[in-house]
């Protein structure tokens, strides 16, 4: 399961705890789009658990946007880091 708690203040923090799989992947990208493109976003990792392919390769697409991945566990930090270059 998934829990995504938004904080904001001109500066928008998605503390993100659980598992993201596909099907989440699809919800951050339905939240994301509801956010104004001037802010400046941010995901905390610490408290996920589980990840799948799809959902580094949307982590590592949002990094590579300017999403910040706070407090990310570092098994998914090195496997983010592996996809480096290869997303566009």
């Amino acid at each position: 399961m998934l829990r995504i708690d938004r904080a904001g203040n001109g500066r928008v923090l998605f503390t993100i705890s659980g598992r993201i799989e596909t099907e989440e992947v699809k919800e951050l990208q339905r939240l994301l789009a509801l956010e104004a493109s001037e802010q400046q976003l941010s995901f905390v990792l610490q408290d996920v658990t589980l990840v799948n392919q799809d959902a580094v390769e949307f982590l590592a697409r949002c990094e590579a946007s300017g999403i910040r991945l706070k407090q990310c566990p570092r098994h998914i930090r090195r496997w983010i880091d592996q996809l480096k270059g290869r997303i566009k």
